[in-house]
């Protein structure tokens, strides 16, 4: 079984495990209304890539730590990734028909539940990453600072701030430093906080927290260009989505400014980088987060 292969049938492990915690996230003892729990399970269990969790588990293993104990905290990040998703597909903002090959989740519940749904997750996932104290001991000093990291990386300085810039630059993104600062923060910022969090669950170093984050960044901005590329070049089946809908929405993109090939020769420059912070620092187990960042670099959805 070559390395791709060994790879697969990992990404596939974590993912079975994200997947059955994911649907159990709400207790059944919880008197929740059921139209919200049903909103927030519909995206939450609507498949997609599962990456920012992988990340976690994955930062961790490398660095000797525990699975079960970042599980908490890979569903986290996968709640409020979601969330975002619901939140970014509304009539306000996207104005999305459909996710992952099925119905947005506000042309299935409306757009109040949505948005509530978007809320509820939010708010969840803080509770989620509490519970890798509560249920395996990772020490509250950990847990506070992966509750700063992800209140800094998902708020105004992070996420918000990213699809704040989207927003704004729907009029007129005129350098390619606009559209970096949207990639980075959009959607690269939960990924560093993905690496950071599995680094912080395993004890790792202030070098290693450095690497980690450099790596985050640097593969952060190869996966959005890479989807700015597959947007142009991609199969509407693999993808679950339109393709062309950038074109069409007259966004600007990397393949925009630079053209395809370039940004291609990008994506790969970007990854070579990231790889080299890892290879640079002192982690126990580093090959996982390598053969990923080479997955992302590839795929083709």
């Amino acid at each position: 079984m070559n390395n791709q292969d060994l790879l697969r049938d990992y990404m596939k492990e974590v993912t079975a495990l994200v997947e059955a915690s994911l649907s159990e996230c709400l207790p059944s003892s919880w008197d929740v209304p059921a139209n919200l729990r049903e909103s927030m399970q519909y995206s939450l269990m609507a498949g997609g890539k599962r990456l920012r969790p992988l990340l976690v588990i994955a930062a961790a293993e490398a660095l000797g730590g525990s699975r079960e104990a970042a599980l908490p905290v890979a569903c986290a990040i996968e709640m409020i990734h979601t969330y975002s998703l619901i939140h970014d597909d509304l009539p306000a903002m996207d104005n999305d028909d459909y996710r992952r090959g099925k119905l947005t989740n506000h042309k299935v519940y409306g757009e109040a539940m949505a948005i509530l749904a978007g809320d509820a997750l939010l708010t969840h996932a803080f509770y989620s990453i509490v519970q890798a104290a509560r249920g395996h001991q990772v020490p509250a000093e950990q847990v506070l600072n992966i509750v700063e990291d992800l209140s800094v990386l998902a708020g105004p300085k992070g996420m918000v701030g990213g699809q704040a810039a989207d927003i704004e630059g729907e009029q007129g993104i005129t350098d390619l430093d606009q559209l970096k600062y949207i990639h980075l923060h959009k959607t690269g910022d939960l990924i560093i906080f993905s690496l950071m969090a599995g680094g912080r669950i395993a004890n790792a170093t202030e070098e290693q927290l450095t690497a980690l984050a450099a790596f985050g960044r640097h593969l952060g901005l190869a996966f959005q260009i890479q989807d700015d590329i597959l947007d142009l070049t991609g199969d509407e089946e693999k993808l679950g989505k339109k393709t062309q809908s950038d074109v069409k929405q007259q966004k600007v993109t990397y393949p925009y400014f630079i053209g395809v090939e370039a940004s291609i020769s990008e994506v790969e420059r970007l990854t070579q980088t990231a790889k080299k912070a890892i290879t640079d620092a002192n982690f126990a187990h580093p090959e996982r987060l390598l053969e990923i960042a080479d997955y992302l670099v590839k795929r083709d959805h």
